[in-house]
């Protein structure tokens, strides 16, 4: 089997406390048969020092594919989003928050299926993991299992956690999904599209949690929780008509 490449994109926004502790992090960790780390990161508009951590990172390690993109005006997570996909060239693509509450050392885990060819698209659970969780908000966690709960009454899946941030695709698949959310409403909408895709193989691969506070610089608040209510319903209700999954399919054994 020929090298792959897996693209990171690790949208950030007023992350100096963390950036350089994430990509020193996804950059040491190793990967399956010398797969290649594409590390794409997308600063939306920060006003701290987060686009001169990264280059301080990338002065000291010349040799890591590291690519650095800054929005002209904060935008979302979401759009961040849309713009790290938009310039990956994996051919798997996983998305890395810029703090410390997923571990990379989780990658090896999450490819595993899709290096198997079992799997498109392969979500890490914090509510399946067997790894340390840091304990921490009630309603958050309440809130995370209904949107969760809602989104599988509408997609048909039996998902533990819609709302996680690592989601590991096969770059063609994501690719040709038109994303639209600039905010947190692009879980509920990436969910509710590729569960469309005919043919399409979802795996779940429970992951370790380090969550962090409002005071260590968690953003997400209830509107965005409001705002991913209103996407289950949308983006179940539009009829999306997606590609078979099986049109660019690279059978990796081969």
């Amino acid at each position: 089997m020929s090298t792959c490449k897996l693209s990171i994109v690790i949208p950030a926004y007023n992350e100096e406390l963390y950036i350089h502790r994430v990509i020193e992090r996804v950059y040491s960790v190793s990967l399956p048969g010398n797969m290649h780390k594409e590390i794409i990161i997308v600063d939306d508009h920060s006003t701290d020092a987060t686009g001169t951590q990264v280059a301080a990172f990338h002065n000291t390690h010349p040799d890591a594919d590291i690519r650095y993109i800054r929005h002209e005006r904060n935008q979302g997570k979401g759009a961040a989003l849309r713009t790290g996909i938009q310039i990956a060239s994996g051919d798997f693509l996983i998305i890395q928050d810029a703090d410390l509450e997923y571990d990379p050392e989780e990658y090896k885990r999450l490819l595993e299926p899709i290096l198997l060819n079992q799997a498109d698209v392969v979500y890490g659970s914090r509510f399946k993991g067997l790894g340390p969780h840091r304990i921490l908000f009630f309603w958050h966690t309440i809130g995370n299992k209904f949107l969760t709960f809602l989104s599988n009454m509408f997609t048909n899946l039996n998902l533990t956690d819609m709302e996680t941030c690592y989601k590991l695709f096969r770059r063609d698949i994501i690719a040709n999904i038109p994303l639209r959310e600039n905010r947190f409403g692009f879980e509920p909408e990436i969910t509710a599209k590729i569960s469309r895709i005919p043919g399409i193989r979802i795996f779940e691969v429970g992951i370790a949690y380090y969550g962090r506070t409002y005071h260590e610089g968690k953003k997400i608040n209830y509107r965005d929780g409001c705002r991913a209510i209103f996407c289950i319903l949308k983006y179940n209700i539009y009829r999306y008509k997606p590609q078979p999954a099986n049109a660019h399919r690279t059978l990796l054994n081969s």
